[in-house]
This record gives structure tokens, C-alpha cells and sequence, in this order.
């Protein structure tokens, strides 16, 4: 069961549009669907709020560190409420996946991201579910520059579309009862 939403990103308005922020961008579209049972709180080095779909309640955590330090804040907070690895999700940027690309999987590779190393890091294990959006990689700039780098106008167009698919695939997943052997589920535009 997941009980712990966990959305990756940079705080500070020069990163909000950017591709390492997707999940924060994700998560505003997100709000329109899910009923928030409390305003955002200040607690974990990190903002956080209880929300709820349907009769399942969540625990969403924003870190307000930067993306290479996320692991204290999801640690805190799982540790606070007592949440297991297995029932987080964490919600990131993902330049091995191409653009238009979502997959909801349990663990695996984390292929260089500084953000789910310190989450490992932190809660000692990568058995935590992750919904990995895909930003591309770069052809022509280094990959820092490119995360932290804004959406070009065609991909901008897409960002609502996208964030509403992976809303859709979360709650599949949920109404599923949880069950991890169906994964890893890819949706592809």
C-alpha cells in the first residue's frame, strides 16, 4: 500500500519549470483530483500535506533540500509516520526514459540520480516504487545543464497531458490493491 508520496525537485523559483522539477509541475495537476486534507506544513526539512482519493489517505512530502540531499527528508518523514520503503512512492525526472515516457516499477538501477542515491541512501534500500517520467537525454549540453534546464514550447504543451496519464497510472495501481507483481507499466505518447 502506499502511504508516502514522495515528489523530487530543486526549490527555488530559477528551477520551478524545469525538467528536474517535473514532479512538482506533476503534482500541481495532480491537486485537482486528489482532495487535500490539510495545507502544506513545514516539517522534515521538507513541505508535506495529507491528502486523500477515494478512501485511500497519503502523506505527499515536497523536499524543500536540494535534489542530491531528498533522502533526509524522506527518511524523516517515513520514519516519522512509520512508513515503510515499500509503501513510497517517489515521483522523479528520468533522462533514460524518453520524453512522453512514464513507468511505475519497484526499485531498479537509479541510473546516476543523485536524488533517489540519497534516498537509498538514507532509508538503506531501493525497494521503494518510483514513478519515473521521462525527460530525454541531452544531444548537445551535459546532463546537469539539461535537467536544470527549462521545457522546450513543444514539450510544455504536452506537460498537462502527461501529468494526467500519470495520475491515471498511480491510481490504477492503487485500485489494484497495491500489487507489485503487475509491475513495472510503462505508458508511452
Amino acid at each position: 500500500m502506499v502511504r508516502l508520496i514522495a515528489l523530487l525537485g530543486n526549490k527555488g523559483s530559477i528551477y520551478s519549470k524545469t525538467r528536474h522539477n517535473v514532479a512538482w509541475i506533476f503534482q500541481q495537476e495532480w491537486e485537482r483530483y486528489w482532495n487535500s486534507l490539510s495545507g502544506w506544513q513545514s516539517k522534515f526539512h521538507a513541505e508535506w500535506k495529507r491528502i486523500t482519493w477515494k478512501n485511500t489517505h497519503f502523506i505527499v512530502v515536497k523536499p524543500m533540500t536540494f535534489m542530491n540531499l531528498s533522502g533526509t527528508s524522506i527518511a524523516e518523514a517515513s520514519n516519522y509516520f512509520d512508513i515503510s520503503p515499500e509503501q513510497i512512492l517517489v515521483v522523479h525526472d528520468d533522462i533514460e526514459l524518453p520524453y512522453g515516457s512514464i513507468r511505475l516499477q519497484m526499485g531498479g538501477p537509479l541510473a546516476g540520480h543523485n536524488g533517489l542515491r540519497s534516498i537509498r541512501q538514507m532509508i538503506k534500500t531501493d525497494q521503494f516504487l518510483r514513478l519515473r517520467i521521462g525527460v530525454g537525454r541531452p544531444v548537445h549540453h551535459d546532463v546537469a545543464s539539461y535537467v536544470l534546464s527549462r521545457f522546450n514550447p513543444d514539450e510544455e504543451v504536452l506537460l498537462s497531458t502527461l501529468a494526467d496519464k500519470s495520475r491515471q497510472l498511480v491510481e490504477q495501481f492503487i485500485d489494484s490493491n497495491f500489487s507489485t507483481s503487475h509491475l513495472p507499466y510503462s505508458v508511452q505518447f
